[in-house]
């Protein structure tokens, strides 16, 4: 630890608080500008920015201020156990004062809300939803940094073949570090983040970083081998090569989405995939004439619509501070609207799948239910029953629903629901 350390943590916090766009995409734009920092440099950097962020509550009420420099030092005495022995090389005189100041606060008498760091807002919706012991259970597991899970492309590569050569190797996959993760029979977990996107296993396409959450969402979709399948939101696409691998390269898979650069990052790591049943397509929105001529086309459609990301938290800790409940409303209008013409491309036998990487029933329970109650000819299918019969074992009832804290995975949300057969197809 040194000042220079102290200084360049407090300028990238700084510019993250001072912003309106994600934490992650604001500290690459810092890390860009300071192409001269090495590899210790950027991870003390980002591990404090994000250790701020996920207790940014607490840690202004022990600063008494939202000053960035105050921060980093209230989180490495009061979270990193740091003393001021630790810190003294690299701090001025005011600075030693403010540690003195920070150790000096009482944390008697702080709200539930406080102690664990979020909003009034949510920590209420959280308490009205899940209890208030879940709610603390929750709340906390997001104070912890994500594993690093990866999905093997099956296409390319068993399991079994990935973790030998990564024990194979003189390296930081020592044996023990890398290991399969609980649930899905495709995923590898490392207990830390840890650079991989240089390794040959990934530039070969034989993996993908993927939370094991979002691979047990492909298994829930559960393509078969020669289906029409669309992944109508499809972002940067990892569920669409999910599906795709799960699809053994047969078929056709649609990725569909509004952002052209979401598809062009697909379109790199499609390259490196070996898949060619996918095929990306720009949509102006949920409305595009083109999604006409697919009606009832699709033996399965994947809607991971766009979210709160709440579920999110241990990744994206800037969004419990970003959102608001205005914007959990209008987020479920889009939700309601989006799963909506969705169901128009689902063939008599098929399947919907919603899905939402949220903790909010708003966002959830609640849209599945007004999709049910309006429209008859659809059904829901048991989450745990699709996952049985894959050999998943994982019951978490007529929902998928993941936490952190219980599941080791961000938090998610799906449920499915079938197109009944009308008695001329039947």
């Amino acid at each position: 630890m040194n000042a220079n350390l102290l200084r360049l943590a407090g300028m990238a916090l700084s510019e993250v608080l001072n912003s309106d766009g994600p934490a992650d995409a604001q500290l690459s734009a810092f890390f860009r500008n300071k192409r001269e920092l090495g590899t210790k440099e950027r991870a003390f950097v980002a591990e404090s920015v994000y250790g701020v962020l996920r207790r940014l509550r607490m840690l202004t009420y022990y600063a008494g201020e939202e000053d960035a420099r105050k921060l980093i030092v209230a989180w490495l005495v009061k979270f990193q156990g740091m003393s001021l022995r630790d810190l003294e090389a690299c701090l001025n005189a005011q600075q030693k004062e403010w540690i003195q100041e920070i150790k000096s606060k009482p944390a008697d008498g702080l709200s539930l809300a406080m102690q664990v760091d979020m909003p009034d807002w949510l920590w209420e919706k959280l308490v009205s939803q899940y209890g208030e012991s879940e709610a603390l259970a929750i709340s906390r597991s997001m104070h912890l940094p994500a594993t690093l899970d990866l999905r093997v492309n099956t296409v390319k590569a068993s399991r079994e073949d990935v973790i030998k050569k990564f024990e194979s190797e003189n390296t930081q996959f020592n044996k023990g570090a890398i290991t399969p993760t609980p649930f899905s029979p495709i995923g590898l977990r490392l207990p830390q983040r840890m650079s991989i996107n240089r390794h040959v296993l990934f530039t070969e396409g034989k993996i993908e970083v993927q939370d094991e959450g979002s691979q047990l969402l492909c298994f829930l979709v559960a393509p078969k081998r020669g289906e029409m399948v669309a992944d109508f939101c499809a972002g940067a696409g990892g569920k669409s090569l999910g599906m795709g691998a799960l699809m053994r390269n047969t078929g056709r898979l649609y990725a569909f989405d509004i952002s052209e650069k979401r598809l062009h990052n697909l379109g790199q790591r499609l390259k490196r995939s070996g898949l060619s049943n996918l095929h990306a397509q720009v949509i102006s929105s949920e409305n595009d004439q083109k999604l006409k001529r697919l009606n009832e086309k699709f033996n399965r459609v994947l809607v991971d619509a766009p979210c709160s990301g709440l579920g999110t938290l241990r990744r994206n800790p800037d969004l419990k501070w970003r959102q608001q409940p205005l914007d959990i409303s209008e987020l479920s209008k889009k939700q309601k609207s989006i799963l909506e013409k969705a169901s128009k491309l689902v063939k008599s036998g098929g399947r919907l799948i919603y899905a939402t990487c949220s903790l909010l029933s708003d966002e959830n329970e609640e849209i599945a239910s007004y999709f049910l109650s309006n429209h008859p000819e659809f059904r829901l299918i048991p989450a745990n029953q699709i996952l049985a019969n894959q050999q998943i074992n994982l019951d978490t009832g007529d929902f998928l629903r993941l936490f952190p804290h219980v599941h080791q995975t961000d938090g998610f949300f799906a449920a499915v629901f079938e197109r009944m057969e009308t008695k001329e197809t039947a």
